[in-house]
């Protein structure tokens, strides 16, 4: 069964290159203007099993992967859902929708109601991925037929895939802890030290266990790849782009405008979604309003330590 790609950021292209050991891969992007060296991975050759195009008629597979940027994947499928529906998508999209406050899943299922929609997340950065390194990922779906079939077609010989059927739990696992991401980087930014960061950690996780559960999510989802093992993958590396956002936010420091930051959106779907669910997400609130410029670091310290001292 083929497979194609769309979007040809770091990420989709790693995707296409890992998935080209198993055969033929189609990878889409808008104004591609490179052939076999993507300057988002430097020194990583595309092989000769990928095929890159700017044409959506091309992508005629059965299984696709959709690596586009979470705020703009609602955008894209309202333009192009009707040609993908019916077939096999998998969202690699980590955040939540600031329209529709939703996952990517349900906006891959309002616009494709006829597709078999699944997730495909976990820790993992595209350099490494790209490099052919040993890479662990959650593929999350509620068929679990269609679950087992994609596990074996996505899995190479870097990429190991588990399989769930908490779609919810796996989703939001790789959105919400990009918000904690930044956190952790503006800890580390500010100068306040690695002991501080493992309390954003600690804290950052008990946040996202809160609101995965209440949506309907799994607990033991969020201790796995697609929660705890991203938190402290991007909590702990400056490959990370939320890691070094919050860290420049944490340091007064500018950041590339053009550099995509998942978490400083997600933050704001948070703040607005939490309130409608009886929730407390301090972490969350705080980054919300460093991203929007409505409160500095200090401030965000003092609001945190200020906080009414209770149980763990």
């Amino acid at each position: 069964m083929s497979v194609a790609v769309l979007g040809a950021g770091a990420f989709g292209t790693a995707l296409a290159v890992s998935l080209a050991a198993n055969g033929q891969v189609t990878l889409w992007g808008r104004n591609i203007g490179w052939s076999r060296n993507n300057p988002k991975l430097p020194g990583v050759t595309l092989p000769e099993a990928i095929t890159i195009t700017d044409d959506l008629a091309q992508i005629t597979a059965e299984t696709v992967l959709l690596a586009l940027p979470a705020q703009k994947l609602g955008a894209f499928l309202g333009e192009h859902g009707a040609r993908f529906d019916g077939r096999r998508l998998v969202s690699c999209a980590k955040g939540i929708d600031l329209t529709t406050l939703t996952g990517p899943s349900a906006l891959i299922a309002t616009a494709c109601p006829a597709a078999t929609v699944a997730v495909l997340t976990g820790p993992s950065f595209a350099a490494d991925i790209a490099r052919g390194l040993p890479t662990a990922l959650t593929l999350a779906c509620t068929a679990p037929e269609t679950a087992r079939s994609l596990q074996h077609q996505l899995s190479t010989p870097n990429l190991r895939l588990y399989r769930t059927t908490d779609v919810t739990g796996a989703e939001l696992g790789g959105a919400l802890k990009n918000v904690i991401a930044i956190a952790a980087g503006a800890a580390i930014g500010a100068g306040y030290g690695d002991s501080a960061r493992a309390a954003v950690i600690t804290r950052g996780f008990a946040e996202m266990s809160r609101l995965a559960t209440a949506m309907g999510a799994q607990a033991e989802t969020l201790a796995g790849l697609s929660g705890l093992g991203d938190l402290v993958l991007t909590c702990t590396s400056a490959q990370s782009r939320n890691f070094r956002y919050g860290h420049a936010l944490g340091a007064g420091e500018s950041f590339d405008a053009a550099t995509t930051v998942e978490g400083a959106a997600t933050a704001q779907a948070v703040a607005a979604l939490a309130p409608t669910l009886g929730l407390d997400m301090p972490i969350a609130s705080l980054i919300a309003g460093l991203a929007q410029g409505r409160i500095g670091m200090g401030q965000a310290l003092e609001l945190l330590l200020n906080r009414p001292l209770k149980e763990e």
